[in-house]
């Protein structure tokens, strides 16, 4: 494992934590999109279905099992324990906009037709997509609280870092995973104009990241 790796999973797993953190001290999870955690948790749930099957080694069977519990305690505290705190009046991205074309293209676009393979594919397809529907709640209230953007930042950092450890794989391994690759590019592409404004705005000591409203 290279340094990238570990430091895209360390911030990977500092970005859920933070969230965590943030709805159980606050006991409110105002300003977070309960449909991308859902979304999440699923793209955990197909990622790690060879959990008790396939045993790479012990920091990759731990990192697996606090994943999938982080992202279920997440959304059990968004759906059922905090529920009455939950914004879904802004949480309204149409998600079978992003499921119905990542499972198409699941099974069109995968290394071999079988059912684990095709809901790991499923599973990569669908992290690129899944910030979207807390992006467009960003957007349509117009702001975010910090540690909601610090939330997104270190997601942005985290495939930013694994973009970094493909590049070199590739060049000590020789490995290259197409599927992988192209669809961490797309979601680094989706964080970029976030970083923009959380460099210039959060950073600089404001409560809240503002958004330019649309005229």
């Amino acid at each position: 494992m290279n340094i990238f790796r570990l430091a895209g999973d360390v911030s990977h797993l500092s970005a859920i934590i933070i969230l965590l953190l943030k709805i159980w001290r606050s006991k409110s999870c105002a300003g977070i999109s309960g449909k991308s955690q859902v979304l999440f948790a699923l793209v955990f749930t197909t990622r790690y279905l060879d959990l008790f099957t396939v045993f790479i080694s012990p920091y990759n069977t731990v990192m697996k099992v606090v994943f999938l519990a982080l992202s279920y305690a997440t959304v059990y505290l968004i759906y059922m324990r905090l529920r009455s705190t939950y914004d879904s009046d802004n949480d309204t991205f149409r998600i079978e906009f992003l499921l119905v074309p990542v499972i198409g293209l699941s099974f069109l676009e995968n290394y071999a037709f079988t059912p684990m393979e095709i809901l790991w594919t499923f599973s990569i397809f669908l992290e690129s997509v899944a910030i979207m529907p807390q992006l467009f709640m960003i957007t349509k209230t117009g702001e975010a609280e910090s540690i909601t953007t610090h939330y997104l930042f270190f997601l942005g950092l985290y495939r930013a870092l694994y973009i970094a450890n493909w590049v070199w794989r590739y060049h000590t391994e020789g490995f290259f995973d197409q599927i992988a690759v192209v669809s961490g590019v797309v979601q680094t592409i989706f964080y970029c104009d976030f970083f923009y404004l959380y460099v210039t705005r959060v950073l600089r000591g404001r409560g809240k990241m503002s958004l330019p409203m649309p005229i």
